[in-house]
């Protein structure tokens, strides 16, 4: 399915919490978005593979996204290595994104480095025509996508650019919130997380509310460009 905008994730609730409603706004302008996820957050301290994988598609119903895959690489041990490049090379060259959205550069979490860099460098690989993947018995044309850009994640830092989320600000908690055994619960017998105290929502609104006061908007996500960003025209800045 040829799309416009192919969101990567280390694990699932990755893309929630950092550009849902970013997915959200360009969904409602008629844009086709896919989501992958790395792996099954199996190293998760609370909940397992299979209740994540329950709360991704509930939280995948509440986004309205057109697909979502989960690429079952190991948790925490994946790499940035050819054998895993090839798995990224395979997915962008079936879904043909006009864009790519992964993983932040630099982060708390060290799976979030490593999937922005395996996922950004595979893209470059993914247009390269000597780079032979075959998928079910077919032979996978050469894509690169225009632009590969990384959604902020846990450690606040100077965004490139912001998109203003205001109007999908309550339809992305819905989604986090889609995640339910990984955040507060008072009736949960599970050990506690840095993601699972009754504030930690609240720091996830608090940052849309600091991206968006820099261009006068109430939320904004922020993203790290691999490349310099161009616009048209000035008028086309906030």
């Amino acid at each position: 399915m040829k799309t416009d905008i192919l969101v990567f994730g280390a694990h699932p609730d990755d893309v929630e919490l950092s550009c849902s409603g970013t997915i959200l706004k360009h969904i409602a302008m008629g844009k086709k978005v896919v989501v992958i996820d790395l792996t099954q957050g199996e190293l998760g301290t609370r909940g397992n593979a299979a209740i994540r994988k329950a709360e991704a598609e509930k939280a995948s119903a509440i986004l309205g996204i057109h697909g979502r895959e989960c690429l079952m690489m190991q948790d925490g041990f994946f790499q940035n290595d050819p054998l895993h490049q090839q798995k990224i090379i395979s997915v962008i060259r079936r879904y043909q994104p006009e864009i790519v959205l992964c993983n932040a550069i630099n982060d708390r979490h060290p799976d979030h480095a490593r999937a922005g860099k395996l996922v950004s460098e595979s893209c470059f690989y993914a247009g390269l025509p000597k780079i032979e993947i075959t998928y079910n018995g077919h032979s996978l044309q050469p894509w690169r996508p225009k632009a590969v850009y990384h959604y902020v994640q846990d450690r606040y830092v100077n965004p490139d650019f912001v998109i203003d989320v205001t109007d999908f600000i309550e339809k992305k908690l819905d989604s986090i919130r889609a995640y339910a055994s990984q955040f507060y619960n008072p009736n949960s017998v599970e050990p506690q997380t840095p993601i699972s105290s009754p504030e930690f929502i609240e720091t996830v609104i608090a940052k849309t509310r600091i991206y968006g006061r820099t261009i006068g908007v109430q939320y904004a996500e922020g993203f790290q460009a691999d490349r310099t960003p161009g616009v048209d025209s000035l008028f086309n800045l906030l």
